[in-house]
């Protein structure tokens, strides 16, 4: 640690964790903040399932960005493993950022709520921050700050719109503002916790969730089998598991035309995200009841330990 030090004693670092309900567009904030794409944003509800790190570094402090799924009141074991993520971002942040929307209902899962304001009473820095204000009226907005300073007292509000970057500057500086004097806890050249995979992982899912509906996207899982990074071109092989042999068929199309869509889709975007031409292999296979098996669920990375 003492090599990543920097020599000046007034460094900032911390950890700024992101939550709030489903699609409030926390990943589009942390993406916003972080300058990187590193969260699925997409318009469905419960994109995010893991709780995804974002690092900016800056010369006197180290800001760790964490993106969290959406609360909800799990039905499955995999709900309930996204649940235990958004709780874990209540335990260790320096600075929380709760985010809500203006069509937010503040009173879906009060139980986090209170546990929020139970942070913010006991000091930690709460950042409320209301999105999406684009699509509202300046009087709503106003009761809006209104409603919200009676709820969190102790909280700082942010009126913003992490998709048209309004206040978004203003908020990055009032955070690094807020973070404890410290060393940094990560490499000053490290972007993010996950893996190139991950990413790969995340890309594919997010196509899915873009090209089917109902219940394909959630019943879906991306693990990448190989990964190879040749000087010219990365070779990547990946399987989209499915928990039922008739969504196996969905997810494949009529003569592989939708398994294709997606592969051509995810592959100009990995290439994108890796700049270096991707030849990407997708398959499907079944794995039955993933999402309520906790053996299934581990393998995936969906575990606290």
């Amino acid at each position: 640690m003492s090599s990543m030090t920097p020599s000046c004693n007034n460094h900032k670092s911390g950890f700024v964790n992101i939550v709030g309900n489903p699609n409030v567009g926390k990943s589009t904030l942390m993406n916003a903040l972080v300058g990187e794409r590193l969260s699925i944003i997409t318009s469905k509800a419960q994109t995010t399932r893991h709780r995804i790190m974002g690092i900016v570094n800056g010369e006197d402090f180290q800001m760790v960005y964490s993106d969290t799924p959406g609360v909800l009141s799990p039905n499955y074991r995999l709900q309930e493993k996204m649940l235990e993520f958004s709780r874990s971002a209540l335990v260790d942040a320096d600075v929380l950022l709760y985010v809500t929307e203006v069509q937010d209902n503040p009173e879906r899962n009060a139980d986090f709520l209170e546990k929020v304001k139970r942070m913010a009473a006991s000091g930690v820095r709460v950042f409320l921050i209301i999105n999406k204000i684009d699509l509202t009226t300046q009087e709503t907005l106003e009761n809006l700050v209104a409603f919200w300073h009676t709820q969190l007292p102790e909280a700082e509000i942010f009126p913003i719109s992490a998709q048209e970057r309004f206040g978004v500057d203003q908020l990055f500086e009032a955070i690094k503002e807020a973070l404890p004097v410290g060393p940094p806890f990560f490499p000053k050249d490290q972007l993010t916790d996950k893996s190139e995979r991950f990413f790969v992982n995340e890309i594919i899912r997010e196509k899915i969730l873009q090209n089917y509906d109902k219940e394909i996207p959630y019943s879906v899982e991306v693990e990448v089998e190989s990964f190879v990074e040749e000087e010219l071109i990365i070779r990547i092989s990946a399987v989209i598991y499915c928990e039922r042999d008739s969504q196996k068929g969905i997810i494949i199309g009529k003569a592989g035309s939708a398994l294709k869509r997606v592969g051509s889709q995810a592959r100009r975007e990995i290439e994108d995200f890796f700049q270096k031409q991707v030849f990407l292999q997708l398959y499907v296979k079944v794995d039955r009841d993933w999402r309520s098996n906790t053996g299934r669920l581990k393998h995936y990375g969906y575990d606290l330990t």
